[in-house]
């Protein structure tokens, strides 16, 4: 190859990578070779991986298809820095389904961005204001990525940490996975200060930093293979030990399919029931109602927003508690409804 051959192999590459069928004529125009050079080079990407179909005929041409494996991708600058904004803006929300596979993506490809396209992220994301979620969860994808980064490589983190109550203390942990609940991320780690394993929530984490220092990383409590699976049990187990497990009942004046595209799967999946005792509070024909019966670890607070987010009549037949909760809160609105303007 001579000097100009990657760069031109480079070129090729992301010129195929648009959806469409380019003529080699054309081809060899844009990069300005010859229709010769241009088959040579076909050759060469085949030979490292990537799947070049050819047609032939007066109107034929090359074209990318998808292949057994994934070879890496060549981006340009404009699509560089959407792929880094929309991974970013997904992550820093907790957004159901960007789980630490996202978070992986981002973090090598923050890596390996050249300085001027960070600034440019960096800039858009600033310059951006995202609709508020209302559960105070906002995290900084800069520490995502961090806590990401230093868990794929066994590299132990230090890090200031705000706890429930407002205490602020200092942490150095050996970080295991990242676990997304569709609401927050928490780091699972252990804690070398306590000698203990630990879960964080990462909006409560700050100044994350990458120590340097390697290490092998331990077995998890009950646990024996290893693993993003092991990590998500391990949470599960801690979280419940946290919070008192509520045992929801609720009954919902619609159909199975209206609420289960509204309710969190975390709250489970309701099932087609007539109305409790035979009656449909909601003034709906009795079968076109649901129940759900599942437990869950989430605060009252929250529980009883979600249910009203779903936008139906429904009723709570437990846990009593969520009932005095549901209660209160609705007086409390009505007051707010009737104050004098």
């Amino acid at each position: 190859m001579t000097d100009t051959t990657p760069a031109r192999l480079l070129k090729l590459l992301s010129l195929l990578q648009t959806p469409r069928e380019w003529p080699g004529g054309e081809l060899a125009e844009r990069l300005d070779v010859t229709p010769r050079t241009i088959r040579r080079d076909i050759d060469r990407l085949r030979e490292l991986g990537y799947p070049v179909e050819a047609s032939r005929g007066s109107a034929g041409g090359y074209r990318l298809v998808a292949g057994a494996a994934l070879p890496p991708l060549v981006l340009d600058d404009e699509e560089a820095v959407a792929i880094a904004v929309g991974l970013r803006a997904g992550a820093g929300h907790a957004i159901e389904g960007v789980d630490e596979a996202s978070v992986r993506a981002l973090a090598k490809l923050e890596q390996v961005l050249p300085a001027r396209l960070r600034h440019r992220v960096s800039s858009l994301q600033n310059a951006t204001v995202p609709l508020a979620r209302g559960d105070g969860s906002t995290i900084d994808p800069r520490t995502l990525t961090t806590l990401a980064s230093a868990a794929t490589g066994q590299e132990r983190l230090r890090f200031a940490y705000r706890s429930g109550d407002g205490t602020e203390t200092r942490r150095q942990v050996e970080p295991y996975r990242l676990v997304s609940t569709g609401r927050r991320w928490y780091l699972v780690a252990y804690d070398l200060l306590r000698e203990d394993w630990r879960t964080f929530r990462v909006d409560r984490v700050s100044e994350p930093f990458a120590t340097g220092a390697r290490f092998t990383p331990r077995p998890l409590p009950g646990e024996s293979g290893g693993g993003a699976e092991d990590a998500a049990r391990y949470f599960a187990r801690s979280m419940a030990g946290r919070q008192p497990e509520l045992r929801l009942d609720v009954w919902f004046a619609a159909p199975t399919e209206f609420v289960v595209a509204r309710l969190p799967p975390t709250l489970g999946v309701p099932e087609p029931v007539p109305g409790p005792e035979g009656e449909n509070p909601g003034g709906e024909d009795s079968g076109s109602g649901c129940r759900l019966r599942s437990s869950c670890t989430d605060s009252l607070e929250w529980v009883a927003l979600r249910l009203a987010l779903v936008d139906c009549e429904f009723t709570v037949q437990g846990p009593p508690e969520l009932v005095e909760h549901l209660e209160r809160l609705g007086a409390r609105l009505t007051r707010a409804a009737g104050a004098p303007r």
